[in-house]
């Protein structure tokens, strides 16, 4: 008890470093917005290969769900800074979008991490698929569709109403996992927690705050989720 009593917790001291905590945190929405946006266009690619008549495009398509399921996220990160360029593989500087939105680092992260999404995002969308009533696709090649035209007009608009919930769930998702980021020195609010850290000799008061920012942004998030499923319903 005595040793509780003798903690001292200031918040106050955190004030002078509201402005980095919001950057960060505005870093931390981009990384993660970016990622499923470019994460859902080659998860929707990767399921169109699923659906390929050719074995061998399934095969490609099978593969890259499975290892980049099978490892962890951390692993691809190194493996894209540090493991490609050994290669010539390079994800370069932009630098007019900034010097942190333009790094080196920000956009590995991005190419990283959507990869990574898109893995996750295949499956939703091949759940979503599976949902539709497979007589659907039989009505398009009977009306004169090709396999491909049907796909992209009558199965996929309908599987992306199904799919929503999950997209959804996969940005909140990334919202909390963008946090390894960090790690390699990109400007996320994790790693302007680390800077305040050194910088005030403090540990609990910002390890307090970033998790009331992240709950915020899931918790957010969530309410629109399902603000936007209602909507849907309407119309079902």
């Amino acid at each position: 008890m005595t040793n509780l009593m003798a903690i001292a917790v200031d918040f106050k001291k955190l004030g002078p470093w509201l402005p980095s905590f919001w950057e960060g945190t505005m870093v931390t929405i981009v990384l993660s917005f970016s990622t499923v946006l470019l994460g859902t266009f080659i998860g929707l690619f990767a399921t169109i290969m699923q659906q390929s008549e050719k074995k061998w495009i399934r095969m490609i398509a099978n593969a890259y769900t499975q290892i980049i399921r099978g490892t962890p996220m951390l692993l691809q990160l190194f493996l894209w800074l540090y493991g490609l360029p050994l290669f010539g593989i390079t994800i370069p500087t932009v630098e007019s979008f900034g010097s942190v939105y333009g790094s080196r680092e920000f956009l590995t992260a991005v190419i990283a991490l959507s990869v990574n999404s898109g893995a996750y995002i295949c499956e939703i969308f091949r759940g979503g698929l599976e949902a539709i009533d497979k007589g659907q696709m039989e009505a398009g090649r009977a009306l004169g569709l090709s396999r491909r035209q049907t796909l992209f007009s009558i199965i996929i608009p309908q599987a992306t109403r199904v799919v929503l919930p999950g997209l959804g769930n996969e940005f909140i998702t990334m919202i909390k996992e963008s946090s390894i980021v960090s790690t390699i020195g990109v400007f996320d609010v994790m790693y302007v927690q680390n800077i305040v850290k050194a910088a005030t000799y403090s540990i609990f008061e910002p390890l307090v705050l970033i998790g009331v920012i992240y709950f915020v942004l899931t918790f957010a998030l969530t309410k629109l989720m399902k603000f936007a499923e209602k909507r849907l319903s309407v119309y079902d």
